[in-house]
Parts: structure tokens; sequence; C-alpha cells
């Protein structure tokens, strides 16, 4: 009877598994009237590692177009910036590719 139910639980697991691993997950960055534009600039390059340029391009589309695509990631990766992403108080969302 449980040999019936292993098989099943286990094809799930390893669904999961590879769910979170396969790349095609959007970190989405939002505009806000709050957080000022070098503050977020700060976030980008301590959250997502990129140097001030790329910050900065990243924070004008937030501030000029209201949004940046700022990575494409495993669902795992991409869980985790959106948690430090907003735990450090900018609006983020993520969203399957």
């Amino acid at each position: 009877m449980s040999s019936a139910t292993s098989p099943v639980v286990e094809e799930s697991t390893k669904e999961k598994v590879e769910e979170a691993f396969e790349k095609g997950w959007n970190v989405i960055v939002w505009n806000d009237p709050v957080n000022l534009m070098t503050y977020v600039v700060h976030v980008f390059m301590k959250v997502l590692g990129f140097d001030r340029q790329k910050a900065t391009k990243h924070m004008l589309e937030v501030h000029q177009l209201g949004k940046s695509l700022v990575a494409t990631e495993t669902r795992e990766r991409a869980e985790l910036y959106h948690q430090q992403i907003q735990a450090h108080g900018l609006m983020v969302t993520l969203e399957q590719d």
C-alpha cells in the first residue's frame, strides 16, 4: 500500500525540484514615492552585485518607466532576490517568464 503512493510522492518532489532550478523567473522592481534614487542604486549594488553604472541604469528605468526587470533567474534565486530587495523596503514582484 505504501509502495503505491511512494512513486507519486517521488515524482511530485522531483518535479518541484526541477521547477525550482529552472530559469525563467523575472524579478521586477517597481517605482515608489518613498525611496531615494541613491538608495535604490545602493540596494541594487548590494543585493544584485551590480556595478554603479548598471545599478543606475535600472534605477532610472524604475523612476522613468515605473518598473525594471532586474534579474531573470531560477525560482529559488529569484525568491532570494525578492526577499532581500523587499527587506530593503523596495516594491518587488516575481513573474514567471
